[in-house]
């Protein structure tokens, strides 16, 4: 058994995917890590645009880059680390690259991102938008209904142009 077989029994057994931080490159993320100063810990936020993911399983890491009086600091951060507390994301970016290394060179505005806007899913608990019914069952219980309530029968729709009808 090689070295590389225990690390991938190892990486297996220790990854959840639940601790993995919903984020991808080009995003704009809140990075809250743990900094322990001698005997006492505070949580500090590093903001910036994520500008690549490399590695894979246990090893993976991101990197984030931001802009620090106007000098750029880009730091990376593993992402099953236990001094990442948790992983916010802004804003989503539009880009067509899996690393935005270009944004090294650029400065102040140039490098922005577009947004890209992200649709949420609908809840399954939402009400649904209630339709008319149609066929002849429906046509029947809405006859009997109109029986019950006057009497009177619901009048027919008379198939034709809409348009010639609002001219008349």
């Amino acid at each position: 058994m090689s070295n590389n077989d225990v690390m991938l029994q190892l990486e297996e057994r220790n990854v959840s995917k639940d601790a993995v931080p919903e984020m991808e490159i080009g995003d704009t993320v809140d990075v809250h890590v743990r900094i322990t100063e001698g005997d006492k810990s505070r949580i500090q936020v590093f903001t910036g645009t994520v500008i690549g993911v490399k590695g894979g399983g246990l090893r993976k890491s991101f990197t984030v880059r931001r802009i620090v009086d106007g000098e750029g600091v880009e730091r990376t951060f593993p992402f099953h680390s236990p001094n990442v507390v948790k992983v916010e994301t802004k804003r989503h970016g539009v880009v067509r690259r899996s690393k935005l290394y270009f944004l090294r060179d650029r400065v102040g505005k140039a490098t922005r991102l577009k947004e890209r806007i992200v649709l949420k899913k609908k809840a399954d608990d939402a009400p649904k938008k209630k339709r008319r019914k149609r066929g002849k069952k429906a046509k029947e219980e809405r006859l009997a209904r109109a029986a019950a309530e006057g009497g009177a029968k619901p009048k027919k729709r008379k198939k034709g142009n809409k348009k010639a009808e609002a001219k008349a």
